[in-house]
């Protein structure tokens, strides 16, 4: 099994003076309305923190019973829960794919397979060992940004099994097809982050949705305290329904720009990976790993892609900007090929 850097992310490419086309979080910061409900929040900081209002609110944007929701620290903590809870036999992690899920895996001691996903047809998610009894999936996936068919994902559960799919940038795709959040099926985990759209990648904010047996048992190795006063504010705000219609707006808007982004790379002939649905894309270009430090020397930061199992050197990852920023790295992209 070839050695991959599983906890190499966006933020390590990111640098001075450099555009920012390597990290997935959409907006360079909090919406002045989030901003002022953190600010006023403030005023609770002598109190431990308490999320049964955030649980609450999850619970009635996903028509879901509380019972089913537990708050963290961002998605990445969902996933060391899940890792520090559970003994599976068989754990497979479906790649390419985000590589926390694998990295938290191994770090509590379990042996991770994976399940590589091929570029050939676009990344199509297809079967798992059948003895797996515990499985990591992304829905849109990072960073081949492929949205799976719900019906596909289904088709993965089975007695015994416990499929966890990672939606961490499902609320980034217009009317948020595919999802499987609001259905309460026995042996799912639906994972979500509120990181990418409402840029508060510092504030850690996401939440479980499961069972409510498993629930209890990753809120059992659930650090007290872990999520703060005002992530648990910012749950709670951005499930409103008028943060709702403004994230669809603000995913439409991504669409938009995603499909600028990927008509102006065809044009100057470079692949792009399958059928993006996310708020960045998968390309394959020859010498990527040269051309990625070169880029950098232009001002441009991307994404490498040779730390994802099952991609190398020549695939990158670049996150879907504004038409004035895409313009001009791909002015910049044309005049180094």
């Amino acid at each position: 099994m070839a050695d991959y850097d599983l906890h190499h992310h966006g933020d390590r490419e990111v640098g001075d003076g450099l555009v920012d086309l390597a990290v997935n979080v959409r907006l360079p910061s909090p919406p002045p309305w989030l901003r002022a409900e953190l600010a006023a929040a403030l005023e609770d900081l002598a109190a431990y923190p308490d999320p049964g209002a955030a649980a609450e609110a999850v619970a009635e944007r996903h028509g879901r019973d509380v019972s089913d929701v537990l708050v963290t620290a961002g998605a990445a903590e969902a996933f060391t829960l899940l890792a520090n809870a559970l003994r599976p036999r068989h754990a497979v992690v479906v790649h390419p794919q985000f590589t926390e899920p694998e990295a938290a895996l191994r770090a509590a001691g379990h042996e991770v397979d994976r399940v590589v996903l091929s570029a050939s047809d676009g990344f199509v998610l297809g079967p798992v060992p059948v003895d797996a009894d515990l499985v990591f999936v992304g829905n849109p996936t990072n960073p081949t940004s492929v949205l799976h068919p719900a019906s596909a994902l289904r088709a993965l559960v089975r007695p015994g099994r416990l499929l966890v799919v990672d939606e961490a940038f499902l609320d980034a795709v217009p009317g948020e097809p595919e999802s499987l959040a609001g259905e309460r099926l026995p042996g799912v985990v639906v994972i979500r982050s509120l990181t990418k759209t409402w840029g508060i990648a510092g504030l850690r904010a996401g939440y479980v949705l499961a069972e409510p047996s498993l629930v209890d048992t990753l809120r059992a190795v659930q650090p007290p305290w872990s999520v703060s006063t005002l992530a648990a504010r910012a749950v709670v705000a951005c499930m409103r329904p008028s943060a709702l219609d403004e994230a669809d707006k603000l995913a439409v808007r991504a669409e938009q720009d995603r499909e600028h982004l990927v008509a102006g790379l065809r044009s100057l002939g470079v692949e792009v990976a399958g059928d993006p649905r996310g708020p960045f894309v998968l390309v394959r270009i020859p010498g990527a790993a040269d051309l990625r430090l070169r880029l950098r020397t232009a001002g441009f930061a991307v994404r490498r892609g040779d730390t994802f199992p099952g991609l190398d050197g020549d695939w990158l990852r670049i996150a879907v900007r504004e038409p004035a920023v895409t313009d001009s790295f791909l002015d910049a992209l044309r005049g180094l090929r």
